[in-house]
């Protein structure tokens, strides 16, 4: 679904799953320092939003998620998972609840298996499943804003924020009135300054919600059942995940950042060594210069210094060993 604000000037449009909203206007860094400022917005009109209605929404997607749902009070955000039945992440989902509705926003493209899923654990509980990704866009304001939110516009508020669930009809209008506009590029690099893992960035098709830190953010260890929780609770109890989130300090030197799924060697070794990991987000940030966040096998030393192809890269801690 094709963006109305790629024609505000200077858009360039974002490529692959994030096609359809702007990965810049034309200033990159420009755009970061006016979200680090708490200014501007970024148009995430590109995401899937579901919304679960009925009087035993919490309850039920308590059963299903990572999440701890049924005290949730209406208004606060919080992030939950689906695994699968080995306790592999499939779907990660940003959600509150108003009172009425639980809303969603997922990553492009993953609704409609989202839904399928939950469509196919209804039973008979009382809640439907709609996709409203056709009408509602998501808006994300950055920390410190105090840009208004319409009336009766959910909102979704973090630490890193407020995302708003916009009637899709209303976007230019909004844009019109709160710019400036910020690229998916501003956003992604204060993402990975973070530390924030990203559904199909961050993750593959074995990645367990330890490797990433999403143990008590997005995975609650003190709640009943559901799909892939004997995995979470043996590895939490027991052992230790095979791999671990890093962050990254690349050379700066280097013209061109290292591509996604670049492998990471011990720079003692070079690219003939063993590989100990790859690149999953490399980015250019307005402070820190080119930076990325890695997934590495567990025992890699905290301490070692390595190389993403031609690329130092000097690591920092996100998840302990």
């Amino acid at each position: 679904m094709k963006s109305p604000l790629l024609s505000l000037p200077g858009a360039v449009p974002a490529e692959g799953v994030d096609e359809g909203v702007a990965a810049h206007y034309g200033e990159l860094f420009r755009e970061q320092r006016a979200l680090a400022d708490g200014t501007g917005f970024v148009d995430l009109s590109h995401r899937g939003v579901v919304t679960v209605t009925g009087s035993d929404r919490l309850s039920w997607l308590h059963l299903l998620l990572t999440q701890h749902l049924t005290e949730l009070p209406a208004g606060q955000a919080t992030e939950a998972l689906i695994l699968s039945a080995n306790g592999h992440i499939e779907h990660h989902l940003s959600l509150v609840d108003d009172g009425e509705t639980v809303w969603a926003h997922v990553e492009p493209g993953t609704q409609d298996a989202l839904i399928a899923y939950l469509e196919s654990m209804k039973f008979f509980y009382r809640v439907e499943v709609a996709d409203r990704t056709d009408d509602i866009a998501v808006v994300h304001l950055p920390a410190g804003s105090i840009a208004p939110v319409p009336d009766g516009v959910v909102v979704r508020e973090t630490a890193h924020g407020r995302d708003l669930f916009l009637p899709r009809t209303d976007l230019e209008a909004y844009a019109e009135g709160n710019g400036p506009a910020a690229g998916l590029l501003a956003y992604e690099a204060l993402r990975v300054e973070t530390h924030r893992p990203r559904l199909g960035f961050e993750t593959d098709h074995r990645t367990i919600p330890h490797e990433l830190g999403w143990i008590g953010s997005a995975v609650h260890l003190q709640k009943g059942c559901y799909r892939g929780q004997e995995t979470v609770a043996r590895v939490q109890n027991l052992g230790k995940p095979p791999r671990r989130l890093v962050f990254l300090h690349l050379d700066g030197s280097e013209v061109h950042l290292p591509a996604a799924g670049t492998p990471l060697h011990l720079a003692s070794e070079g690219v003939e060594g063993r590989k100990l990991g790859f690149i999953t987000t490399a980015v250019r940030h307005h402070e820190l210069g080119p930076i990325a966040l890695g997934l590495v096998k567990r025992n890699v030393p905290l301490d070692a210094g390595l190389v993403a192809g031609d690329t130092a890269a000097a690591q920092e801690v996100v998840v302990e060993p």
